[in-house]
């Protein structure tokens, strides 16, 4: 593939590129993420002062970009999603959503913890930065707390449900635990005395903050709702955040049911094909899980497989049906270090120095893992997934700014991607295996549930059985919906209940995707390449889904 031909930096990439600098300082975790210069001894300032200092540098940002005029099309898009981006950060600052930020997987207390997760830790020197940042999370989970309780104290603000609460407090005692995460880093080290004392010390700040912080969520347990739903005005703000588009709230759910129909029929037909007539979708999944021959036994070996079956879909993909750069055609599959059931994606560094990584967490007890629902998973991490989407924006890095190539992230076009990329997979003949397309089905289908569940909860709807969504409700459904383990279904179901409006955002964001796709086929009629429209929507990077749309009629 060739080498991108650098771009004369604009004034408003330069004003892009300034944010990412002004971003990094004032979050150092952001910085560890991105792989970018930045303060690898320092946690965040979680303080309302901290979030405010981040608030003032955005607003600033983006009112020069508003005054900044376009010099060509790669502009054009930065402008349109800066403003896009920058103005619905404010809009939720305002509201006051950061002081409350608090969940199950994506909140400061998680944060704080996972970014020594992405560390070097193959010298003295790195060890020294390790040492130095735990010494410091007390500074960052204090800020957290005096925010927390600032959200509190506002009456009419927002605040989390009760169940994120008694979730938080659970989380923060397990990583104040003395044989917990924090001690085994420190223990670890193969360094001299001195750093070792660095460390262990650090380890023992780190989790008497956490301690703390129990005994502060615990505290704030009573302010807490008890309704786990957060409303519609609320909801269009995060639907509009994780998508970077405005939907029909309505539709979208009535659609959400339409296509749960629609893939439940596709499954019984998978279930008639591999056991006859007469089975049931569940049955044929226990069959699945039952055959050894698509069973991995141990964390070891399914890392292995995990790292097996994406190399083959490199190969296999490079050069064929997408544009892969030889600097993305090495990704880790690695076990995470923590047990909460999450997998996840994390971008190679600015330089490559660092590749992309597919982390599985692995929760306590779990030893047998089935291969036919988790290959579609390994497509959705890797390639075509995410792998090749935030890795190709690294790699464009010369013709896009530091904003468009590192950090801005919308989740209704990454995870949107993803889940496209399961099912392109499928369409292209890699999933062709009645079990293996049951795992991609079974994918599609829990993604299609939780639009409904998500929604329904949130919006208060009715349920489909009658009365109203509530998290009763919500768990039959899922157990209905979804083949996950029981402790895996509740982590999601947690999940949603806390982060209103992010899970929707891979079955919509997969929706918005094809139909981009569609209305470029149906522009181009006979000229449309699928492999070129691919290229073209990678080159922008992640931008929001109405400024993608846009941005590809233009193209």
């Amino acid at each position: 593939m060739t080498e991108p031909a650098p771009r004369t930096s604009t004034p408003l990439d330069r004003i892009a590129d300034e944010y990412v600098g002004k971003v990094a300082s004032l979050s150092p975790l952001t910085a560890t993420s991105l792989g970018v210069p930045g303060d690898e001894r320092a946690i965040d300032d979680f303080s309302p002062e901290g979030r405010d200092a981040v608030a003032n540098a955005t607003r600033e940002t983006l009112r020069r970009v508003e005054a900044t005029e376009p010099l060509d099309d790669v502009d054009t898009v930065t402008r349109a999603a800066m403003i896009e981006r920058l103005s619905l950060e404010l809009e939720l600052h305002d509201a006051g959503e950061g002081y409350a930020e608090l969940n199950n997987i994506s909140s400061p207390l998680q944060g704080i913890r996972s970014v020594f997760d992405l560390m070097p830790n193959e010298t003295d020197d790195d060890w020294a930065d390790i040492a130095a940042r735990m010494q410091a999370v007390p500074d960052g989970v204090d800020g957290y707390i005096a925010s927390l309780r600032h959200a509190a104290s506002r009456a009419d603000g927002p605040f989390p449900a009760r169940r994120q609460i008694d979730i938080g407090v659970d989380q923060a005692r397990e990583l104040a635990r003395h044989d917990g995460f924090w001690g085994g880093l420190a223990a670890g080290a193969d360094v001299p005395a001195t750093l070792a004392a660095d460390l262990t010390r650090g380890a023992d700040a780190a989790r008497a903050a956490y301690k703390r912080l129990a005994v502060a969520l615990a505290e704030l347990h009573d302010r807490a709702p008890e309704d786990d739903a957060v409303g519609r005005e609320r909801y269009e703000r995060f639907s509009r955040s994780f998508l970077g588009a405005a939907i029909d709230l309505d539709e979208t759910y009535e659609w959400g049911r339409a296509e749960l129909t629609r893939i439940i029929a596709e499954q019984d037909e998978i279930a008639h094909q591999l056991y006859g007539d007469g089975t049931t979708t569940p049955e044929a999944m226990a069959k699945l899980d039952a055959d050894i021959t698509r069973q991995l036994h141990g964390t070891d070996a399914l890392q292995r497989w995990m790292q097996e079956t994406s190399d083959a879909a490199i190969e296999a993909l490079a050069g064929s049906q997408f544009d892969i750069p030889e600097q993305l055609r090495r990704l880790e599959c690695r076990i995470a270090p923590t047990q909460d059931g999450g997998i996840y994606y994390t971008g190679p560094s600015a330089d490559f120095s660092r590749p992309g990584r597919m982390w599985w967490s692995v929760p306590p007890g779990v030893e047998t893992f089935s291969t036919w629902q988790e290959k579609t998973t390994v497509y959705h991490e890797g390639v075509p997934g995410h792998h090749l989407q935030i890795g190709q924006a690294v790699y464009r890095a010369s013709e896009l700014n530091k904003w468009r190539s590192l950090l801005c992230w919308v989740s209704g076009h990454g995870e949107g991607w993803a889940l496209y990329a399961e099912r392109l997979m499928a369409d292209l003949g890699f999933q062709d295996e009645p079990g293996d397309r049951m795992g991609m089905l079974d994918s599609q289908r829990l993604r299609a549930a939780r639009v409904v569940l998500d929604i329904g909860v949130h919006l208060g709807k009715e349920f489909p059985g009658g009365g109203t969504w509530n998290a009763d409700k919500a768990w039959g459904f899922l157990r209905e919906n979804v083949s996950m383990q029981g402790d895996f279904l509740r982590f999601e179901l947690d999940r949603y209940l806390g982060w209103p409006g992010q899970a929707p955002s891979y079955k919509v964001g997969q929706r918005l995707w094809e139909q981009a796709r569609d209305a470029a086929a149906a522009r181009e009629g006979a000229n449309f390449d699928l492999k070129g429209f691919h290229r073209r929507a990678l080159d922008l990077g992640s931008v929001g889904l109405d400024v993608l749309q846009e941005a590809l009629r233009r193209a």
